[in-house]
């Protein structure tokens, strides 16, 4: 079956999260804990989807941010997270996207985002950039109730765009997401934008590229 649809993650595969080390190093943590709380969200939402449960990224992201910014003596941990959180609303895009979406509309796939964060955090993301036009939907597992992994976020994904599983390709920088789509039966690739090598516990991507933009050829060569 040849694919028709192009799902991105968007969350870290369209955003660069690089704002948020600075939002942290603001209020006296150290940077590092951007990457970390972002990864420790992560966890918490998967975690909770692995139990048949649901709480939105916003929420468990707060929380999270709390406790770190708690844990480094910072006098005002709520209001600090709220600081973190509000990053998400000015992000950049990473600096392959925006020709890369454009080139993948013109060769004429649909696009689709599928996000574990919210529908409005995507929207703004895409339109702050000029692209929201090329996307036909944005996704979030706020439709579905669960996170990705969970099969069943992918499985709406295809179903709400009326094809088969295997007409979509899930785009992401995130092995585990991509693991999560093959198993659901969508095809898969992975942006490595670092050169770094893929895991060999979950399922490999059928494709791999450093930017969005290569997709094109992967996918119509």
């Amino acid at each position: 079956m040849p694919i028709t649809t192009v799902v991105f993650d968007v969350n870290e595969t369209l955003s660069d999260l690089s704002p948020l080390s600075r939002r942290f190093s603001d209020l006296g943590a150290p940077e590092w804990y951007g990457p970390y709380w972002f990864a420790s969200t992560l966890r918490e939402g998967i975690a909770l989807a692995a139990c048949g449960d649901y709480r939105p990224f916003a929420e468990i992201g707060r929380e999270t941010a709390a406790q770190l910014l708690r844990r480094s003596g910072i006098s005002d941990p709520d209001g600090g997270a709220g600081h973190v959180l509000q990053a998400f609303l000015d992000l950049p895009l990473h600096p392959d996207v925006a020709d890369g979406v454009r080139a993948l509309a013109d060769a004429g796939y649909r696009l689709v985002t599928l996000s574990n964060g919210a529908t409005g955090v995507a929207e703004k993301l895409l339109g702050d950039h000029g692209i929201r036009d090329r996307f036909e939907a944005v996704l979030s597992v706020d439709d579905a109730g669960v996170w990705k992994p969970v099969r069943a976020v992918y499985e709406h994904a295809v179903r709400h765009c009326g094809i088969a599983a295997d007409e979509a390709v899930m785009v992401a920088v995130h092995p585990w997401d991509l693991h999560g789509a093959h198993r659901a039966g969508m095809r898969t690739a992975w942006v490595n934008r670092t050169g770094e090598p893929y895991p060999g516990h979950v399922a490999a991507p059928d494709h791999t590229v450093a930017a969005i933009g290569d997709l094109v050829t992967h996918l119509t060569g």
